[in-house]
């Protein structure tokens, strides 16, 4: 059992993918605890969970009692024993072998405190598209393992625990959907290195349980959310025109605009805007995928997305 590096394992209303996900994991040669985090499940998740694995010396199994969104791996991390911590979402696992190149890594290099893997999606083992410009990342590596990012895919990574601590975890308030841009401000703005790592391989067999529409509106806000919270007012003007656009394609400008303002309001009061260091690396990379974009007849997504 590799005692330096854990899984924490999220799930909510998935209880096939998960107890497959939490199967995959413990085959792995490196036999990592495992931590399965459950959001409040009210498909007996929990119940079948415990029934499986209980009796399991490496599966620690917890119940949030509701859904906490992305803030239930606060919780995962606060049961982890190990120095690292790799996550997993139930439609997500690592491939033999990626876990224990992670602790090499990270063992050889301090100053990166998040790893973010290669993701192949489906049967078909496709790459992710956000991998791609993770690869082609404009930042230098000044002697990092890898290409220097300024995000990284939260159901793919592995982190040092002790930064995850540090910058405080997950916002609850952003509840899920680009969860992971505050922490990589406030990562980034502690000094630490965000990297990817094309050894460490993550498979991803997307549950068909997804609601597209909500999560575009999540994204919006949270996008509006993160700005006010780290980034200059130009962006953060900027980023709430766009959630307004975004809720009035979805019809939903009514609806999700007062909740909209009432967490801005929320923002400001804990408004601390990063370092020139982190805006110059966002605006480097931002011009990066501008000139690809412009080049290159289809686009593809943010590097900062989920």
């Amino acid at each position: 059992m590799d005692t330096r590096i854990s899984v924490v394992v999220l799930t909510h209303n998935r209880v096939r993918e998960v107890t497959a996900t939490v199967e995959r994991l413990l085959a792995l040669p490196e036999r990592p605890a495992v931590i399965v985090v459950d959001n409040g499940s009210s498909d007996g998740t929990l119940q079948a969970l415990r029934s499986r694995f209980a009796h399991l010396v490496r599966v620690r199994i917890i119940g949030c009692g509701k859904n906490l969104g992305a803030a239930g791996r606060n919780h995962g991390v606060a049961a982890a024993t190990t120095d690292y911590v790799a996550f997993s979402d139930d439609d997500t696992h690592w491939s033999p072998g990626s876990l224990a190149h992670a602790v090499r890594v990270l063992d050889a290099a301090p100053r990166v405190a998040v790893l973010s893997g290669r993701v192949r999606v489906g049967d078909e083992g496709r790459l992710d598209p956000t991998c791609l410009l993770m690869q082609a990342s404009p930042l230098p590596r000044d002697a990092l393992p890898g290409p220097s990012l300024i995000g990284y895919m939260a159901g793919a990574c592995v982190f040092r625990a002790s930064v995850f601590r540090e910058v405080g975890g997950y916002e609850p308030r952003l509840f899920i959907g680009g969860e992971e841009s505050l922490v990589s401000l406030d990562v980034l703005d502690r000094g630490y290195a965000i990297v990817y790592c094309d050894a460490l391989a993550v498979m991803h067999h997307p549950s068909p349980a997804r609601d597209a529409r909500l999560r575009r509106r999540m994204l919006a806000r949270n996008a509006a959310l993160v700005a006010w919270l780290r980034l200059p007012l130009t962006e953060a003007w900027a980023a709430s025109a766009r959630a307004l656009g975004v809720y009035l394609r979805e019809g939903s400008l009514l609806r999700d605009a007062p909740s909209l303002v009432a967490g801005i309001a929320w923002a400001l009061r804990r408004r601390r805007i990063v370092g020139e260091r982190v805006l110059s690396m966002r605006e480097r990379v931002r011009a990066a995928q501008a000139r690809s974009e412009r080049n290159t007849p289809m686009k593809v997504p943010s590097a900062e997305a989920d």
